[in-house]
């Protein structure tokens, strides 16, 4: 298998993040200079991923304008010498072949999915959920790939959370393979402390087979009364080979506001403008 399209849900009405969220897409909320949305392209694109669809709802165009040439602020860019902004303003739009989709109804993470199955055809496709950040060596979803790819067989990315958090992912139950590699055996969708199979959790990345939309065709309205991702792959690992890569790296969730401020302080530690400046003002504040 070659994983060489990824779907990036991005449909979600950003309720955690409100009022900026009311006209704001929660994914071109800027963490340090960049849009949020941005940061999780270039993670596909640094792993080998050629093509994205981004499903989105009727309220998101701002996320189709930014992917988008501006010839007229090109223009005023390059008229002043501004090379570098004019490099950044023009890489956005030429990181991917972006696609768009809309999923008409809030239906849940799994029928965001199914809205994508005529763009991913009968290919592998990666899965990068638009609140996760990740902050890590190699990009989490390349690490995902290779473990797909070794198998021949769908794999999510795992770590370990605190037992009092698993109740906000999936559980999973697994069976080691190899190193930070797992056999996925079952799996559950925000369970209690007595109906989690584990501490290890879902966490924004998957790599799937197209055997998942005739599943997801199936599934009906589970947790919250929405069509759940977790309960087709759950499905699909009791009748065919499923892994899980416990990957190296940091998530951020920065679709709650101690998330997105945590995710905004790392990066612009390490961004090169603002890193020495914002080290300095920390420790006067602090």
């Amino acid at each position: 298998m070659r994983v060489k399209k990824a779907v990036i849900p991005a449909a979600g009405l950003g309720t955690r993040m409100l009022p900026a969220t009311k006209t704001v897409p929660k994914e071109m909320l800027p963490l340090v200079d960049k849009p949020v949305i941005q940061y999780i392209i270039e993670e596909a694109v640094e792993a080998g991923i050629e093509d994205i669809l981004i499903v989105t709802n009727r309220a998101k165009s701002a996320m189709d304008d930014y992917f988008d040439y501006h010839p007229e602020l090109e223009r005023k860019l390059a008229a002043s010498g501004r090379d570098a902004d004019l490099e950044a303003v023009r890489r956005a739009a030429d990181l991917a072949n972006i696609f768009y989709v809309r999923q008409k109804e809030t239906l849940g993470l799994g029928h965001a999915i199914w809205r994508a199955r005529r763009f991913v055809g009968d290919e592998p496709f990666a899965v990068l959920l638009g609140d996760d950040i990740m902050k890590a060596d190699r990009p989490v979803i390349g690490q995902l790939i290779a473990a797909a790819e070794k198998y021949d067989a769908p794999c999510v990315g795992t770590q370990p959370v605190a037992p009092e958090a698993i109740s906000r992912y999936s559980s999973l139950k697994l069976e080691p393979l190899e190193d930070r590699i797992f056999r996925v055996t079952d799996m559950n969708e925000k369970p209690t402390p007595e109906t989690k199979l584990s501490d290890y959790a879902i966490l924004g990345r998957y790599v799937l087979t197209p055997d998942i939309f005739p599943v997801l065709e199936q599934t009906k309205p589970g947790y919250g009364g929405e069509i759940q991702l977790t309960d087709a792959m759950r499905e699909l690992c009791h009748t065919r080979f499923f892994t899980a890569a416990h990957f190296e790296g940091r998530r951020y969730d920065t679709g709650n506001l101690c998330g997105f401020l945590e995710a905004t302080i790392d990066f612009a530690l390490e961004h090169p403008a603002s890193g020495d400046w914002l080290r300095e003002f920390l420790k006067t504040k602090l």
